[in-house]
């Protein structure tokens, strides 16, 4: 059926108007579709909600957890005699934080370098070590099938479920018995175990590497083990990033476990070490030295810090994995 050009000219203005009343029936949904978000409080980049309640109570929190970091800022500036003498948030008489960190490196012929390095050692091998065995666990379980999977899954829930601290006194009897106690060892073999990483990692393999890729890979004659580091490890980068900080935190600041498995100096980690010059001025004869324990734990608070401005978008994204189900 052939049509005139006025009939071509009619249907075309007729399309035109109709896509053109579209085009604002959608127009006019979407803004008071924003207007809904806005008066239920859902967050709208097109219309942000902006409360006064909910600034003053963020401001608190962000006052709450930045406070001791500007304690430490501020007290590292003094002398042990300005640390005594003046009030805690305010400037000493003088202002001795290159010097306090020049005697933090030398004091106790350098004791403190030592201990930075013990800790360092813990981190590499003990929270590198559990992030790798985290990794190889996790995709294991999530895209291998095995007879008792389900019993491993029910193991590892159950381990996040017990403090870390209610295995310690078990832990030390263990090495007592196994000679390792007061060693490196005491501090690296129980932080190479992370049951909250190995499940993070589960998750995260789970929900991050698809089945339908694995299985091409092996139809082009892939091997496991060559599939698992070059296809399926980049894409678990984010959950790998996560697990490390994790781990790498918990080892960093793990304060129970070294102080009743080392005894010798010589193996302390930073937070046993610096604790120990806390209590120097309660011993006999002990001469207090808080200003150099306040540059210390600055000094030992620097690296997470780093580490987590560097990796902050990696950890972000790690924890979002799975929160959507496709």
């Amino acid at each position: 059926m052939a049509y005139t050009k006025e009939e071509l000219r009619a249907q075309e203005k007729a399309a035109k108007a109709a896509e053109k009343a579209r085009q604002k029936r959608i127009a006019r949904d979407e803004k008071a579709e924003r207007k809904r978000s806005a008066k239920a409080g859902f967050a709208n980049v097109n219309n942000p909600r902006r409360s006064v309640g909910l600034t003053i109570v963020s401001a608190i929190f962000a006052i709450y957890c930045l406070f001791p970091f500007a304690y430490l800022i501020i007290n590292s500036t003094k002398t042990q005699a300005d640390f005594s003498s003046t009030f805690g948030l305010g400037p000493g008489h003088s202002f001795a934080f290159f010097d306090n960190i020049a005697r933090v490196f030398t004091y106790d012929g350098g004791i403190f370098t030592r201990w930075l390095l013990n800790t360092l050692l813990y981190v590499v091998v003990g929270a590198g070590g559990a992030t790798l065995l985290a990794i190889m666990g996790g995709y294991a379980l999530a895209k291998f099938r095995f007879p008792g999977r389900k019993a491993v899954f029910a193991v590892i829930i159950g381990s996040i479920s017990v403090p870390g601290i209610a295995l310690a006194v078990p832990q030390f009897l263990l090495f007592a018995k196994l000679g390792l106690t007061n060693t490196p060892w005491a501090m690296i073999i129980p932080s190479l175990i992370s049951p909250f990483g190995l499940y993070l990692m589960w998750i995260f393999s789970e929900q991050s590497v698809p089945t339908e890729l694995l299985e091409a890979a092996r139809v082009d004659g892939a091997s496991e083990w060559h599939t698992f580091w070059k296809i399926s490890l980049p894409l678990l980068s984010p959950g790998i990033v996560t697990t490390a900080l994790f781990t790498i935190v918990a080892t960093w600041n793990n304060y129970f476990l070294p102080m009743i498995m080392i005894k010798d100096s010589n193996w302390y980690p930073l937070t046993i070490g610096l604790n120990q010059w806390k209590n120097q001025a309660a011993t006999a004869g002990g001469i207090p030295i808080q200003n150099l324990v306040i540059t210390g734990s600055l000094i030992t608070i620097i690296p997470l810090v780093i580490a987590f401005l560097t990796l902050q978008r990696y950890w972000q994204s790690g924890l979002a994995a799975g929160a959507v189900k496709e």
